[in-house]
């Protein structure tokens, strides 16, 4: 992730555009994107300071207390789908993404692998197998 512009900077961009000079002329003059110049000065009407937000930081996970403790049991209980299961929470009045309920469910070490069957290799209708190209290929040549 990119670090902030210096906050020397930023007020000598806000101060050169409120000294008469257009966005696009500072921005110019001081080696910066137009629409970064633009978002300054934005910030101040909106904040009066030119100062960063904050980046990165802890969010919290989105299924958590009551909803953690119905959506594991649930998940124990029988066969679901994450969709499936983001849909009853968006019935118990919590909405979330698919990928939070992903999460969820991985975390909690909760999910299943598909068993490996080689059901791709099977013919269809419980018949003979299908045979490889190679033979089929090589009938043919002359």
């Amino acid at each position: 992730m990119g670090k902030p512009y210096s906050l020397d900077l930023r007020k000598r961009v806000v101060s050169a555009i409120e000294g008469g000079m257009s966005r696009n002329q500072a921005a110019k003059q001081f080696g910066v994107a137009i629409s970064t110049a633009i978002g300054w000065m934005k910030r101040v009407d909106e904040t009066g300071s030119v100062e960063p937000g904050q980046m990165g930081g802890h969010k919290p996970k989105a299924v958590s207390g009551d909803h953690a403790v119905w959506l594991s049991r649930r998940i124990k209980d029988g066969d679901f789908t994450i969709r499936g299961l983001v849909a009853e929470l968006a019935g118990r009045g919590l909405k979330v993404d698919y990928h939070s309920v992903w999460d969820f469910v991985h975390a909690e070490k909760l999910s299943f692998k598909k068993k490996r069957g080689g059901w791709r290799t099977r013919s269809p209708r419980g018949g003979a197998a299908a045979s490889p190209v190679g033979k089929v290929s090589r009938s043919r040549r002359s």
